[in-house]
């Protein structure tokens, strides 16, 4: 059984940037790997539109926050492509969505040596050492079942994302999606599969991208965009909100009674939740104004609304459209419907079995976090338990699931497993035991 000093578990751009960091640690580099169920890199693989912009600097990438001189920065990738002259020209701190997610490619492939693709985690299990849990044991299995491997660690990088959230009583099928696989699933119908009418159910910004390229995908089809504000809110990107997502931002929210931590996330929801870039809105008002004008309206908004009585028929998706201010309901046929309804974390106490019960949670029944990102456990776990991004925002801030201190973070957690009492890893004799 191999042995490791971190293992993570799912290698996103939060991984990437840790194995960056790690490795640019030099001699003194953890023996490190990152098990990865997809195939291959991909990250927001099914809304990579073509024109779609990042909402984050490119300053904010794999490394630069933590290290300005590495080699794995945004600035070399594109000095590599020969397009460093060509970007710089352009005049934007924005870069294309497509070739910010080139750039990872591009540095995934410089560390693919500690990651195993096609692999994906089915249990850890605790190794106790006198009644101490000082590693874990992590099995995964590849897609097809063919491989089964086991490891030890003395720490656990859990980096799995979010999940996609669909409303209530809605099920995702061949019509009905989630934006997650909005360019799959469009590749998927092929050129004589075209709909005639679909619907966009979401106020944020991957709505209205949605919106738009489903508009621009088919011309013929009515693209009918259904949220429950009055118009899409443009994001507060101003340069003093801004600083919601700074590093030393996380030590403030973070220290904060949790009243102000909740009242932190309400005023600053408008950064980053259930908001539009304004040139985006921009652009859709001009599309739907200029169809007033010639007279051919395909592009249809409810406002105020809520989809109600959804389900899939033989030749396609029955819905209604319920006016949340008069009640009126609208019926409406549609081929496919679209639903860009966010993320949400999972628990992640749900890949530890048993050991979920030697977690620390606070009143809300959250798990408890320390400022390092490491899971606060009882004192039978010494082994470390560090959570990357999702189901970190309650005690860390706004950016816990964004690219803006992916780079920062990555260096607190190596700070934190460094700084950690190291004993040479023992032999692969020790058979794991419940806690």
């Amino acid at each position: 059984m191999e042995g490791f000093e971190l293992i993570g578990v799912g290698f996103g751009p939060s991984n990437l940037a840790l194995a960056i960091a790690a490795g640019e640690l030099g001699a003194a580099t953890p023996r490190q790997l990152f098990l990865e169920r997809q195939p291959r890199f991909g990250w927001h693989r099914g809304m990579l539109i073509e024109d779609a912009t990042m909402q984050v600097s490119f300053l904010k990438d794999l490394v630069t926050l933590r290290n300005p001189a590495s080699q794995f920065s945004f600035l070399n990738f594109l000095h590599s492509s020969g397009r460093l002259i060509d970007f710089i020209n352009n005049k934007t701190l924005f870069p294309l969505r497509v070739e910010f997610h080139d750039y990872l490619e591009w540095a995934a492939a410089q560390v693919d040596d500690v990651v195993r693709y096609d692999r994906t985690v089915e249990a850890v299990r605790p190794i106790t050492n006198d009644g101490v849990v000082d590693e874990f044991e992590v099995t995964s299995t590849s897609a097809d079942g063919s491989a089964r491997e086991t490891y030890r660690t003395r720490n656990l990088i859990l980096g799995t994302g979010l999940s996609p959230r669909l409303p209530d009583g809605v099920t995702a099928s061949d019509r009905v999606w989630h934006n997650r696989e909005l360019l799959d699933r469009v590749e998927q119908l092929g050129d004589d599969a075209a709909p005639r009418r679909v619907v966009v159910v979401g106020a944020g910004q991957s709505a209205a991208e949605v919106t738009g390229f489903l508009h621009e995908r088919f011309p013929s089809a009515e693209v009918c965009s259904v949220f429950s504000r009055f118009g899409y809110s443009p994001a507060d990107d101003s340069p003093f909100a801004n600083r919601v997502f700074d590093p030393d931002a996380v030590d403030e929210f973070y220290s904060a009674p949790e009243d102000v931590k909740q009242q932190l996330l309400g005023y600053h929801a408008n950064t980053n939740y259930s908001v539009v870039d304004t040139e985006v809105i921009q652009d859709l008002y001009r599309r739907s104004y200029r169809e007033r004008i010639v007279g051919k309206e395909r592009l249809r908004f409810f406002n105020v609304s809520r989809v109600i009585d959804l389900h899939d028929t033989s030749s396609g998706v029955s819905l209604t459209v319920e006016s949340l201010s008069t009640g009126q309901k609208t019926p409406l046929d549609a081929d496919l419907v679209v639903f860009c309804t966010g993320y949400t974390p999972g628990d992640p106490t749900d890949l530890l079995g048993d050991l979920g019960s030697e977690c620390r949670r606070d009143q809300a029944g959250r798990v408890r976090i320390g400022r390092d990102y490491r899971v606060v456990t009882t004192p039978v776990v010494r082994a470390g338990i560090y959570l990357q991004g999702g189901g970190t925002e309650h005690s860390h801030g706004l950016a816990s699931s964004l690219l803006s201190n992916i780079s920062v973070r990555a260096g607190e957690i190596l700070d934190s497993i460094r700084q950690q009492p190291v004993a040479p890893l023992r032999p692969a004799v020790a058979q794991p035991v419940g806690v």
